[in-house]
Order: C-alpha cells, then structure tokens, then sequence
C-alpha cells in the first residue's frame, strides 16, 4: 500500500490528549474495521480521492468486509443508525458514464425554401 503510507503517517497517541477544534494540523482517527460508520467515511473518501489511492483503499475496505465484524464500544452505538447504503461503488456510473448517457443536443436544420 505505497500510496497509503507514503501519505498518511499513523501512529499511536501517548496519551489520551484533548481534541483541539482550531488545530489545523490536527487529526481525527477513525477505526473502519470496528465502526461501521467509519467504513462508511472510508468508502467516502474512496470514491473522492486519486486513482492510486483509491485502489489502495478498496483492497483495505474489501479484507475489511470479508474479516468478522469486530466492534468497538462506539461502532456497537453506531451499527444501528447505518442507513441503507446505495449501490457500490463499482456499480455507481463514472462521470465520464453520466456524460454518454446525456441526450446530443439536436441541431436545427433550417430548410431552404425555393423561389
């Protein structure tokens, strides 16, 4: 997973340390493999992010899908607010499908009347 890594550093924190909401640099850790709802922010960010990067991503989400469900206290509290997802990625049509599916625009013909 070289994109993975070689963008995001992910380490544990030493200590349980306040969240600060004006820390631009700040972080806000999601555990996708125990919250339910933070695969689903993973998913998110799959379908919105580089190629690379989302390919990467994909193989994480589909090991994470085909292991047991583990859940965490908060992913326990989340599992019952998940709403009905849509269909997966792969089957949501691409930008470039949406634009093919787009009706031509029909040029006027002007007719020539004779005199």
């Amino acid at each position: 997973m070289a994109e993975l890594t070689k963008r995001y550093i992910v380490m544990t924190m030493a200590t349980e340390a306040p969240f600060d909401l004006t820390d631009a640099d700040g972080v806000f850790v999601l555990k996708p493999w125990k919250d339910p709802a933070a695969l689903c922010a993973l998913e998110a960010y799959r379908d919105h992010c580089y190629p690379e990067l989302a390919r990467e991503l994909d193989a994480w989400i589909r090991t994470i899908k085909a292991g047991p469900a583990v859940r965490g206290g908060v992913g326990k509290r989340n599992e019952p607010y998940l709403k009905a997802a849509g269909p997966p990625a792969a089957a949501r049509p691409t930008a470039k499908a949406k634009a093919k599916k787009k009706p031509a625009s029909k040029k006027k013909t002007v007719k020539k009347r004779k005199r």
